[in-house]
């Protein structure tokens, strides 16, 4: 489509259903032109520095010239082929490519189309591996409150239900075990009551839990909460003591967020199986992944069915592959890791004014996160308006508005952005 041309927005607001908003009162939306860099241009003629990452996959920005070349290579051969019965390089070498960054344990990978599809396909490989063992009472997940893993039906039941879908769906969502969110917060000291407190839950449900899903280190949609490694570290001792597996949802965590490639790296605990996607392709198209160990793997493989019953028609897609492939090397050689610690080192210098506003309630930094958090739940139409004003692209929730930019942001871009945040909650 041509930059030049208007984009209908009277159609957009009749017809498109846009992400968490109304059709009879829509949120306002801004056309886009194009991207560029850690830039996205209005058609309004608005150039506004980037903020989300486009919740959060875009690290390398947009338009990139290593990650184009490696679509438009891959666009030569093919776009699309079915991976049932059929194999190709790009998948084989991404699948390479992720045994060798990801823990050493997880060394079977499946493919599939988005983050959410691969929270079920881990939730499915959990039943079916202890279905396989001839246990059938372990079919509830367990899982803290304040967690997040997508909007699809098995990821939905294991979100918070309280802030979450749970009451719109109550009577179809699955019926799960949450226990109390992690307290300890990142870089404070670990307050090991909540060890004896989460024993409780899984000494009284252990028999009936086939696995424990949680986020490592930054529960993210479900309120930003940075908590204590130890936690963690608990989880898996007592998953291991209990038999129950552990599911880790690094979706939006993975690749360098957090200041570790994997979250799971600040607990140095393995989990049984992990699921990624959102940075996995450099923000270019949709895919994601879960991986698992032998023993799970070969566990399914060698019960009553004898496969994983999961095969989407977009599973391997060469060119998400491919371009997968091009995001990782990239990854690696621009040491995404040393960019993600200066952002962390801009952030808690830019946002730290904030602190002294009257209705802020906290400011946190983890890797290339930061979170403002308030005392009342924002006006997302009022204030993305306000921003757009003042130069930055930024999309609050609830009573938090926070960055994870792309990792190729400069510290003026940083810094604007955080000026921004602190100028429309000062006036």
């Amino acid at each position: 489509m041509s930059k030049k041309q208007p984009i209908d927005l009277n159609f957009d607001k009749n017809h498109i259903w846009h992400p968490y908003t109304s059709m009879t009162a829509p949120l306002p939306v801004y056309p886009v032109t194009h991207a560029e860099q850690n830039f996205i241009y209005l058609e309004s003629g608005e150039k506004l520095i980037d903020g989300m990452a486009s919740w959060w996959s875009a690290v390398h920005g947009y338009n990139h010239p290593v990650l184009n070349a490696a679509v438009n290579e891959q666009l030569k051969d093919m776009s699309h082929i079915m991976f049932g019965g059929i194999t190709h390089a790009p998948a084989v070498e991404l699948c390479k490519k992720l045994v060798a960054i990801t823990p050493p344990s997880l060394n079977k990978v499946f493919l599939a189309d988005s983050g959410s599809v691969s929270v079920e396909v881990a939730i499915k490989m959990a039943l079916q591996y202890w279905l396989s063992q001839g246990i059938t009472g372990k079919n509830q997940l367990m899982t803290p409150h304040k967690g997040y893993h997508g909007d699809t039906f098995a990821a939905m039941s294991v979100c918070d239900p309280v802030n979450s879908m749970h009451s719109l769906y109550q009577g179809f969502l699955p019926q799960h075990v949450f226990v109390p969110a992690p307290q300890s917060q990142f870089g404070e000291e670990f307050d090991h009551n909540e060890v004896s407190i989460l024993e409780t839950y899984f000494n009284q449900h252990h028999q009936d839990i086939a696995a424990f899903i949680i986020e490592p280190i930054v529960q993210n949609a479900g309120g930003m909460n940075f908590y204590h490694p130890e936690y963690l570290k608990a989880v898996r001792h007592l998953c291991d003591q209990y038999h129950i597996l552990l599911i880790c949802d690094e979706i939006a965590t993975g690749f360098g967020r957090t200041g570790k490639w994997f979250a799971v790296e600040h607990a140095q605990i393995e989990p049984d199986i992990l699921c990624i996607g959102k940075a996995l392709t450099g923000g270019y198209m949709t895919l994601s992944a879960t991986l698992t160990t032998d023993k799970i793997a070969i566990g399914i493989s060698e019960g009553e069915a004898g496969v994983l019953m999961h095969g989407p028609t977009f599973m391997g897609n060469p060119l998400a592959c491919a371009v997968a492939c091009a995001s990782i090397q990239l990854l690696q050689s621009t040491d995404c890791l040393k960019q993600v610690s200066q952002i962390n080192d801009w952030l808690n210098v830019a946002l730290a004014p904030c602190r002294e506003l009257k209705c802020v309630t906290n400011v946190r930094v983890l890797g290339a996160i930061g979170v403002v958090e308030v005392d009342h739940i924002v006006d997302v139409a009022d204030i993305q308006k306000r921003f757009i004003e003042l130069g930055v692209w930024i999309r609050p929730f609830g009573k938090l508005i926070y960055l994870m930019p792309p990792y190729i942001s400069k510290q003026p871009d940083i810094e604007k952005l955080s000026q921004a945040i602190y100028t429309v909650l000062a006036s």
